[in-house]
C-alpha cells in the first residue's frame, strides 16, 4: 500500500471512544474533509471492541480509498490486513514488525524528540518517523519537550516522511509545516471540533 498512497496531510489518530457509530460518523466526516491516513488507536478497549471497530473502519477507510493504520496491535493488523501498523517505543521493534508485516505494508514508528530512535527505524524499513510531543495534548500525557528544529534536522538526514504529533491545532502545526513536516497527526482538534469535516479540510489547506 506504501506505493499508492502518498503520505502528506492530515493523519487522523481515534480517540478511546467505545461507541462504534459516532467513532465511525467522525471518521467518515474527516475523510469527507479530506484527511489522507487514518490510526486506530484505542487503548482501553477489549480485543472484541477493538475488531469490531478496527474491521469497521477499514470498511469505511476503503471505501474513501485511505489507507487505515493499527496503532500497536500485530496481531489485529495482520488478521483484518489493514494498510500498516504503528509503533511505539514501548511496542516490538521497527525491524520485527516489518518481517512480521511484510514489505507492502505502511510501517510507522514514533520517535519523540530522538534522533537516534529515527535513525534506528529509518535503517530498520519504517515507511514514516513520527516525533512528539510538541505541545500540550487534550489526550495524550507526555512531556513535551520535543523541539521544532528536529523536524528540519531531520528532513536533512532523511528522504522518509515526517508525522508531527502532540497537542496540534490549526495555529500552532503551521511552523512544523514550514520546516518540513509531510504530516500532521490529530485527535482532538478533529474529533472533538464542533464541524470535523470543516477542521479536518483547514488542516487540508495547510498543504
Amino acid at each position: 500500500m506504501t506505493k499508492t498512497h502518498a503520505l502528506r496531510g492530515l493523519y487522523i489518530v481515534t480517540p478511546d471512544w467505545d461507541d462504534t457509530a459516532r467513532l465511525l460518523a467522525v471518521t467518515e466526516q474527516a475523510l469527507l474533509g479530506g484527511a489522507a491516513l487514518v490510526q486506530y488507536r484505542h487503548k482501553t478497549a477489549d480485543m472484541s471492541l477493538r475488531r469490531q471497530q478496527a474491521t469497521a473502519l477499514l470498511e469505511l477507510c476503503r471505501r474513501y480509498h485511505k489507507p487505515l493504520i493499527i496503532n500497536d496491535h500485530l496481531d489485529l493488523c495482520m488478521e483484518i490486513d489493514a494498510d500498516g501498523l504503528h509503533v511505539g517505543g514501548t511496542d516490538i521493534s521497527v525491524a520485527e514488525a516489518r518481517a512480521q508485516i511484510g514489505a507492502g505494508k505502511i510501517l510507522g514508528a514514533s520517535c519523540y524528540g530522538d534522533m537516534q530512535l529515527a535513525r534506528s527505524a529509518v535503517a530498520s524499513g519504517a515507511s514514516y518517523i513520527a516525533f512528539g510531543g510538541f505541545y500540550p495534548s487534550r489526550i495524550k500525557k507526555y512531556a513535551v519537550t520535543t523541539s521544532a528544529d528536529i523536524v528540519t534536522t531531520a528532513g536533512k538526514e532523511f528522504d522518509l516522511p515526517r508525522v508531527v504529533i502532540g497537542g496540534m491545532t490549526l495555529q500552532n502545526c503551521q511552523p512544523l509545516i514550514a520546516n518540513g513536516a509531510e504530516m500532521v497527526a490529530a485527535i482532538s482538534s478533529v474529533y472533538m471540533a464542533e464541524n470535523p469535516r470543516q477542521a479536518a479540510a483547514d488542516f487540508c489547506g495547510l498543504f
